[in-house]
């Protein structure tokens, strides 16, 4: 899928700026990211998690008060928890915090390295490609009727060939629809994009 290969080209581009690694949430809607990517070492992503950060991070408190891209060092937001300090023991010492689009539909990321600041360039090339992998990924405002009917009715449970004969077609007409609303909704299976189009209000 040619929307998969952009997005995994600018996310190597990333990864590129950030030794230590990078978290993405894409179109945060209804308290919830369409897509996430992280390459942050998997114990302090498990520590993050455990504790529950993600309602606490300053950085993350930064991106939806403002829309730009600041290092770190740089963001004036109480840190109650500690949670940049002890991210630093994991390697996340450096870091430049990403904030893109409507608050309705804000793409938020951070990206790290343990080695020193990043430079302007570093993070301004970072908000370039950020802004363009929130506007490559901009869910759409609507799917087509077919779409929905048979999205719908896999969500509720339905086999292929049980919801092909409730709407009157063919297996492969529905798998036809299925396949559409899932380059629609940029995603790898169904299941994936029934829950993407239930995020979006779109099911």
């Amino acid at each position: 899928m040619e929307e998969r290969a952009n997005i995994e080209r600018e996310l190597r581009l990333l990864g590129e700026l950030a030794p230590a690694g990078y978290f993405v949430a894409l179109h945060i809607r209804f308290a919830a990211p369409l897509m996430t990517f992280h390459t942050y070492d998997k114990a302090w992503v498990d520590r993050y998690t455990a504790q529950a950060y993600a309602m606490r991070d300053p950085m993350t408190a930064w991106g939806f008060s403002t829309e730009g891209a600041a290092r770190w060092s740089e963001i004036e937001v109480p840190d109650t928890f500690g949670i940049m300090r002890e991210a630093a023991q994991y390697g996340l010492k450096f870091g430049v915090q990403l904030a893109y689009g409507p608050i309705s539909s804000r793409s938020i990321a951070g990206l790290a390295r343990g080695d020193r600041e990043f430079t302007d360039a570093e993070r301004d090339r970072a908000a370039r490609i950020f802004a363009r992998m929130h506007d490559m990924t901009d869910p759409p405002e609507n799917l087509t009727r077919a779409q929905v009917e048979a999205l719908r009715l896999v969500a509720d449970g339905d086999r292929h060939a049980a919801a092909a004969a409730k709407l009157g077609i063919s297996e492969s007409a529905l798998k036809a629809r299925l396949t559409s609303a899932r380059q629609r909704l940029m995603a790898r299976t169904t299941a994936e994009a029934i829950q993407r189009a239930k995020d979006a209000r779109l099911l």
